[in-house]
């Protein structure tokens, strides 16, 4: 018999948000919560002048990354490499964060700045959801460069074979998790944010509008409801825009240099529109995750991973080597949200022998095995995937044990 937070789950929400590592935002906590993965304090980079610069708990919610990192296929390999060359044997360090932010017009003393993390009270909502509920110490993004291609295997298991910016149309038989939902019955819906701020998923999904596509303001209102479908995905505002009645609206991505708070309360928000609906919140698993590391530090080495059958060749991947999607990218801020979590829930990754392995492809991964079930056209990294709503138990914790976000 499957746990009861199984067996009575309806519903599977994932929020992705934009651009920020796990140290940057979930580093500090290990100070408090030694199981979690995070910073010690003495990890460093050397900048242009060789100079070893150490994390420093100073980063800012906006203005402190106006050049935005680079997070495109040869900065992150940068980033991961330390600047050696693609060879027969070459090993990862992470050492090369500062060499990457200097190359985007940032001056010596601005490029240390890549180095820097929140500490846990600078970040409440999203600490308190981390230690209240389940947090992924291995959950890395799917390949170590760019917001496309990562968010495409959130969608299909594969970027088929993409690794750049560049909008792509789908010349294979492989469905999305929502075309594969709808077809078999079930609901499945995109919310983006508005019509301003648009929507990132791949156009190959947009001939299905509005059949998968809704707004933010109609999760709301299918939370109110009752209405939500089985699986749904949530994009946060990805840029300033003039809202109704001519006040303004702001991004909530936290892509930078957007403001780390405004996303803070999007997601405290989102957890609040199923927290605070009882029958709702006890049927419902809820992930927040973030689509890439945005060129931001992370001091844990990304690890190989199944390779999809893909490849791309030298001159996509901008490195002098191809990339044969055999290896991860940067890991990533990764939380599950369900009343059938036991509170300070800490899912091991690399740093256990035992710990297990998450990237994007586990999202359609998961939803098909847990609705679909038999589906025998999931992609390789699918079929090789974790299954992230293993942390649920059998246990319901009580309503007043909790949390509810006052916002």
């Amino acid at each position: 018999m499957p746990p009861a937070g199984l067996d009575n789950l309806k519903h599977i929400v994932v929020l992705m948000m934009e651009n920020r590592s796990f140290d940057h935002m979930l580093g500090g906590l290990m100070k408090k919560y030694p199981k979690i993965n995070g910073l010690t304090g003495n990890e460093s980079n050397p900048d242009m002048n060789g100079t070893m610069v150490p994390v420093q708990p100073n980063a800012k919610f906006q203005g402190q990354l106006d050049h935005d990192p680079d997070h495109h296929f040869p900065g992150v390999d940068l980033q991961i490499f330390g600047g050696t060359p693609p060879r027969p044997g070459r090993v990862a360090n992470m050492q090369g964060f500062i060499k990457s932010y200097a190359t985007q017009g940032t001056g010596i003393n601005a490029s240390h700045a890549i180095m820097s993390y929140f500490p846990p009270e600078r970040l409440p909502v999203l600490t308190r959801l981390a230690t209240e509920y389940a947090v992924f110490n291995g959950w890395f993004s799917s390949i170590p460069g760019p917001t496309i291609c990562n968010r495409a295997f959130a969608h299909y298991g594969t970027s088929f074979g993409n690794v750049d910016m560049n909008l792509f149309y789908i010349q294979d038989p492989i469905q999305s998790i929502y075309e594969r939902m709808v077809q078999a019955g079930h609901t499945a819906k995109i919310y983006y944010y508005d019509q301003q701020s648009s929507t990132m998923e791949i156009v190959n999904l947009l001939k299905n509008q509005p059949r998968i596509f809704g707004s933010y303001s109609q999760f709301i209102g299918d939370c109110k409801g009752n209405t939500l479908p089985e699986y749904s995905f949530i994009e946060p505002c990805y840029n300033d825009h003039p809202g109704p009645g001519g006040g303004q609206i702001l991004a909530s991505d936290q892509h930078p240099d957007h403001n780390v708070q405004e996303g803070e309360r999007f997601i405290a928000n989102t957890y609040n529109a199923i927290r605070t609906k009882q029958e709702l919140w006890e049927t419902t698993a809820m992930l927040v995750v973030y689509d890439e590391h945005g060129g931001i530090y992370d001091h844990v080495v990304p690890p190989a991973c199944e390779a999809d059958g893909k490849s791309a060749p030298a001159d996509k991947t901008g490195t002098a080597a191809p990339f044969n999607f055999d290896r991860l990218g940067v890991r990533v801020p990764a939380i599950l949200v369900s009343p059938y979590i036991p509170r300070g829930t800490v899912v091991p990754g690399t740093e256990d022998p035992n710990g297990r392995i998450f990237e994007h492809a586990c999202i359609p991964g998961t939803v098909t095995n847990f609705f679909l079930k038999n589906y025998d056209q999931r992609t390789s990294r699918e079929k090789n995937s974790n299954n992230f709503l293993a942390p649920l138990t059998d246990i319901l914790r009580p309503d007043d044990d909790c949390w509810v976000f006052d916002v």
